[in-house]
């Protein structure tokens, strides 16, 4: 098989898409958040697609960014950053909670509704250690990041705006979170997902047709790097 740009930014489309179907699939009838919940089967496997989420999203946000990297300027690369930083973050998160978590929820079971609670963006009642500045690099990187980068893919107008609207306005919202109950914050997850599944189409559809009319007198970077005129 050969591997060339479009096949890449391809690949990266489907990831954003897949990533968005995740992120919103388990969100849906999600449990409460306690430390009895955190030893189910249920919760190891919806953490365990949120592992594959945040990886799937960061190649997918990688496949955009480099798709546009002339267009979509410093402001882009500033949201890039962040973006990648906050699912890197949650990616790493997931994972504690899906393999950590349960293994220490008997023994300790105030620690493991301390992160919870800290995760929803409520308060603790205890010292929860680094992870508490884990969760506050997630969140910052999660929703400057998607604005920002959001923000800048709108103005390149290569892919969807309507796409990168949504996820800028999502990124916002999700700031409200710690003010909203369980039942509701999470369906504010369904923005985002769809922004992801948005932009990972319309990046399929820009990398088969190989340009838009808004870059078509912007060179690809991609197809430059491989000597492709």
């Amino acid at each position: 098989m050969t591997i060339t740009p479009t096949s890449l930014s391809r690949a990266a489309a489907v990831a954003a898409v897949l990533a968005g179907l995740v992120f919103i699939g388990v969100q849906i009838n999600h449990p409460h958040l306690d430390a009895t919940s955190v030893t189910t089967t249920e919760w190891a496997v919806r953490n365990s697609l949120k592992v594959l989420m945040a990886v799937l999203a960061l190649a997918g946000i990688t496949g955009m960014y480099l798709r546009q990297v002339r267009q979509i300027g410093v402001l882009g690369l500033v949201g890039y950053v962040l973006f990648a930083l906050g699912y890197l973050t949650i990616m790493c998160i997931a994972f504690v909670a899906a393999y950590v978590l349960p293994s220490i929820a008997a023994a300790d079971p105030s620690y493991v509704n301390n992160v919870l609670a800290v995760a929803e963006g409520g308060a603790s009642n205890g010292d929860i250690g680094l992870i508490r500045t884990a969760l506050l690099v997630e969140g910052l990187g999660y929703l400057a990041g998607g604005l920002v980068f959001g923000i800048a893919l709108y103005r390149a107008r290569v892919l969807a705006r309507w796409a990168a609207a949504l996820l800028a306005v999502a990124s916002v919202l999700s700031a409200t979170l710690p003010l909203l109950p369980d039942s509701v914050y999470r369906l504010l997850a369904f923005p985002n997902g769809i922004a992801l599944i948005g932009l990972g189409y319309s990046l399929w559809r820009v990398s088969r047709a190989g340009t838009t009319p808004a870059a078509a007198s912007v060179p690809n970077p991609l197809v430059a790097s491989a000597g492709v005129e």
